[in-house]
């Protein structure tokens, strides 16, 4: 059970999603889970536009990534993408996503994402970013 707030994207799966078996191919959840990640932080107000255009550019970059499949997708699925905020501290912010088909759980995944300069230098992750996230660390 989710106790802090979640944000939810929905996601179709197409035919492109899959194999040639009408399953989806493991590395497609790779991207809704990043675009679960993206809409989470858009709905909390922050844009990656907006991030760009700072006085210092800053982006996201995944660091590391846990995920578990435990039931498959298929063709034609409605499925919803979960994601809330674990924590932000320093230059690092965790994040936990889950795939759900109505009430069954097909995938999770635990990703530890880092504020980077454009040159790929860590920055710490500015104050005003992380009160939009409603994590207390």
């Amino acid at each position: 059970m989710i106790e802090q707030t979640y944000y939810t994207l929905p996601i179709r799966i197409y035919y492109e999603d899959t194999d040639f078996s009408g399953v989806v191919y493991h590395a497609a959840y790779l991207k809704f889970f990043e675009r679960g990640r993206t809409e989470a932080l858009r709905a909390c107000g922050v844009h990656h536009s907006e991030m760009l255009a700072r006085e210092e550019p800053l982006a996201f970059a995944v660091r590391k990534m846990t995920t578990e499949w435990v039931v498959p997708a298929r063709i034609d699925d409605m499925l919803e993408v979960r994601t809330w905020f674990v924590s932000a501290k320093g230059a690092r912010m965790v994040l936990s996503q889950e795939i759900w088909r109505d009430d069954q759980l097909l995938a999770k995944a635990e990703v530890e994402a880092a504020c980077m300069s454009l040159g790929g230098r860590p920055r710490r992750l500015p104050a005003d970013l992380t009160a939009k996230f409603g994590v207390k660390d």
